[in-house]
């Protein structure tokens, strides 16, 4: 299944820029308006709409307050919620993408977008936005990272809603016990986390991601380790996630395994790691904005801190792209003109403003980034001030191949857990997610015709 998927999008990609139209039509058995053969309608405005959200279980309850509000807004439009995990996203869209069952209307984070609009399922959204009440109002930068994470740089498929960022919480409580300085630089990250740990007590330094989504946290690890600013060498064609300095840095994160952290990591998700954080007694957490709630319902705001990564070589912080999540449209939607209006109404400040401070995360909506609420968030503030300070260099992650998400997650996320349980090496981990890598963007800028 995974081989088909990756197929489809590479004859997507060809679709969308014109070199293989006729043979990938022929070959998906369709008439060439997009996934399944159906282009859709703009519908009434009225009538069922069906959402599916890509964090389900995580942002259940602040998405059905906002339908809630949106139904007494507008009447005439029923929003039917469906929840699905974020680990299981893309393959249920996928999965559609083949089988027919879309939705009107669904998150589409950066991650996924290209993978999405290279077969043809995502609505261009530039031209509602231009005319929308909202025009004016959506973080410029956020819409310019969605629009590059498309690989089209003509159209905007997904409207921003937010930006996470990586965060290390770390206990207050512990270090202070401990004599222990804030974590500020990789050095005094390792010293806290050897430091903190006692297994004899059940007590440890740190908890690492070693289920689903850890990709991503160790590539923010390694590049913040090295300095490294770059995820392509100066010709735009070989990847640097391999280069020897990011071999070493990995290794020495990954020997964090069960020397100070559970054993139970190696299957940790971000749900599984920030409970097993929230009521145990683990010194640090990698996550990002979206579980600062958590942390502030099971430990208070006394006991622990959110602040932006550690700082690097030459007192740099250097990180992977903050991700931006968003929502689409989805071109085989019959009612489009519904799910534009669902759209607008969850991007409006007010409805920004609540879906963001339950996540806490950065809203793209740049009235509802003023509001009272982010000062006292302190996490999100932080991240904020790091990104526009100059402080921080953002590492540029591929969104816009259409295997990224397959690599970064499907293909690799396993052998990350053999480095973890010590039956693959950190060097022939990376050189494969290299070989992967290289691969992909020599077929993309074969298709770019470069």
């Amino acid at each position: 299944m995974k081989i088909s998927i990756r197929r489809s999008r590479r004859a997507a990609v060809a679709v969308a820029l014109g070199s293989a139209l006729a043979l990938t039509a022929t070959a998906c058995g369709d008439d060439g308006s997009g996934a399944g053969g159906d282009k859709g309608a703009e519908g009434s405005g009225k009538g069922e709409i069906v959402f599916w959200d890509n964090n389900g279980g995580v942002r259940t309850d602040i998405w059905k307050e906002i339908i809630a509000d949106f139904a007494k807004a507008n009447p005439d439009i029923k929003v039917k919620y469906v929840g699905i995990a974020a680990t299981e996203y893309q393959s249920k869209v996928d999965t559609a993408l083949q089988g027919g069952g879309l939705p009107d209307v669904g998150g589409v984070g950066a991650a996924m977008i290209a993978g999405f609009a290279a077969q043809n399922a995502l609505e261009p959204l530039e031209g509602r936005l231009s005319k929308s009440s909202l025009d004016g109002e959506i973080n410029k930068d956020m819409v310019t990272s969605l629009q590059a994470a498309g690989g089209d740089d003509k159209h905007l498929y997904s409207i921003p809603t937010s930006a996470n960022n990586g965060v290390l919480y770390y206990r207050t409580d512990l270090f202070e016990k401990a004599g222990l300085d804030e974590p500020t630089t990789w050095p005094k990250f390792y010293e806290a986390a050897e430091k903190l740990t006692d297994k004899g007590k059940n007590e440890f330094g740190y908890t690492i991601r070693g289920g689903a989504g850890s990709i991503a946290q160790a590539l923010d690890a390694m590049y913040g380790q090295t300095g490294i600013t770059s995820f392509w060498d100066a010709g735009g064609e070989k990847t640097t996630v391999n280069d020897p300095k990011n071999v070493a840095a990995l290794e020495k994160y990954v020997d964090l395994y069960k020397k100070v952290t559970p054993a139970a990591d190696l299957n940790n998700d971000f749900t599984k790691m920030v409970a097993q954080w929230d009521s145990g007694t683990i010194g640090m957490l990698n996550h990002n904005l979206g579980s600062y709630q958590d942390h502030v319902k099971a430990l208070g705001t006394d006991k622990f801190r959110g602040i932006p990564q550690p700082i690097g070589p030459g007192g740099k912080r250097v990180q992977v792209s903050n991700p931006i999540d968003g929502l689409g449209v989805f071109k085989a939607s019959k009612n489009k003109e519904a799910a534009w209006k669902f759209i607008e109404f969850a991007s409006s400040k007010a409805e920004s403003s609540k879906f963001n401070e339950s996540a806490g995360q950065v809203p793209a909506n740049t009235e509802a980034a003023n509001d009272e609420w982010i000062i006292k968030a302190e996490p999100t503030k932080l991240a904020a001030d790091a990104l526009s300070d100059g402080s921080t260099t953002i590492v540029q992650l591929p969104y816009y191949l259409p295997d990224w998400n397959t690599i970064s997650k499907t293909d690799n996320e396993p052998n990350f857990q053999k480095v973890m349980n010590g039956s693959m090496s950190a060097k022939d981990f990376l050189d494969t997610l290299a070989d992967q890598l290289n691969t992909a963007q020599a077929e993309w800028n074969e298709q770019k015709g470069q």
